[in-house]
């Protein structure tokens, strides 16, 4: 049991590397050590904002880690990857894990030969309203299962692609709306449901000048007859609340949002309506459906939480780079069933 606090650095000086900060600042057990960025003035005003130090060289700041969190750009991920478990250091990521399953297989390749341990950032895990949702699952209400569905109908300008030197890009960020935004609701579906069997698509740029797609629609089975559809856009002026939904021969669940806003079962238990009561109000709302700064830091915390829990017990089954890579496997299907 280590006694000392985990020591973090936070490679990256974008959006995400602020949330990420006041996420580390929350845990008692962890504390924020630095930024390292290749512009020592971003890096320098992050420091001066949460009181720590700026780098721009990984290894100087790595001397002073136990853990390095990569908030870089999706496709440079696997650098920072590489280089803490060169030097014996942990390292948990911003999602994606990296942008494809081979640059993700050779992180994972890393870490297990250095001892160390490869964790990835999706905060939706850790959303209340899905307690109800696995438990029903996992007591069979919903009877047979015959369609699961996730909807994340955003909106971006054509200012955050602009402005930005790798969103929409296929070197960086390794996909459109698919890769960069439906991704977390991708993991949530496959986090409560095996990866789908079947998988056709098709995609599109129609809301914005990009290289990536701006609109996708996927529609999966499973062996067993189970049907799903993927819907991700960043072309849904103004913004809409993403959802889950998981309908059965004898049960409905949708979740809007952080919110349960159906939660109803042919076989009713008493506890149905207390459920709604409690899960369906929003929580840790501001998901970024219109700005991406609008989302707050509050499951980030629980990842790095989860994270250093399963540093303490070994026990990764909750925050393992196995379990992340899952959802970038299906996209990889996703845009190879395109060409």
């Amino acid at each position: 049991m280590k006694t000392e606090k985990y020591r973090f650095i936070i490679q990256g000086t974008g959006l995400i590397a602020a949330f990420h900060a006041r996420a580390i600042q929350e845990i008692l057990n962890a504390q924020l050590v630095g930024f390292c960025g290749r512009t020592l003035e971003k890096a320098q005003k992050l420091a001066h904002e949460f009181n720590c130090s700026a780098y721009t060289s990984l290894d100087s700041a790595l001397d002073n880690a136990d853990i390095l969190c990569i908030a870089t750009a999706s496709g440079l991920h696997l650098e920072g990857a590489l280089a803490a478990a060169q030097r014996g250091k942990h390292a948990l990521v911003e999602k994606p894990l990296e942008i494809t399953t081979a640059r993700i297989d050779q992180m994972i390749a890393a870490h297990r030969a250095a001892g160390t341990r490869l964790g990835c950032i999706f905060q939706l895990r850790h959303i209340p309203a899905l307690q109800p949702i696995r438990k029903a699952l996992q007591e069979g209400r919903f009877g047979t299962v015959t369609h699961v569905g996730v909807h994340v109908p955003w909106w971006r300008e054509q200012s955050y692609y602009d402005e930005s030197s790798w969103h929409g890009k296929w070197d960086l960020d390794g996909g459109g709306a698919l890769m960069n935004q439906a991704i977390h609701m991708i993991d949530l579906l496959l986090d409560l449901f095996p990866m789908p069997d079947t998988v056709k698509a098709v995609t599109a740029s129609v809301g914005h000048g990009i290289e990536t797609e701006d609109a996708a629609v996927v529609a999966l089975q499973w062996k067993n007859g189970m049907l799903g559809v993927i819907h991700g856009t960043t072309s849904a002026w103004p913004g809409n609340p993403r959802r889950l939904e998981i309908f059965g021969t004898e049960g409905s669940v949708v979740l809007t949002d952080n919110a349960l806003t159906q939660y109803t079962f042919k076989r009713t238990n008493p506890e149905d309506t207390e459920m709604l009561r409690t899960f369906g109000q929003q929580t840790g709302t501001g998901a970024g459906a219109s700005t991406p700064g609008a989302m707050t830091h509050g499951y980030h915390s629980e990842c790095f939480k989860t994270f250093l829990r399963s540093l303490e017990s070994g026990d990764f089954s909750d925050a393992n780079a196995l379990s992340a890579r899952r959802s970038v496997a299906l996209i990889e299907q996703i845009y190879e069933r395109l060409s």
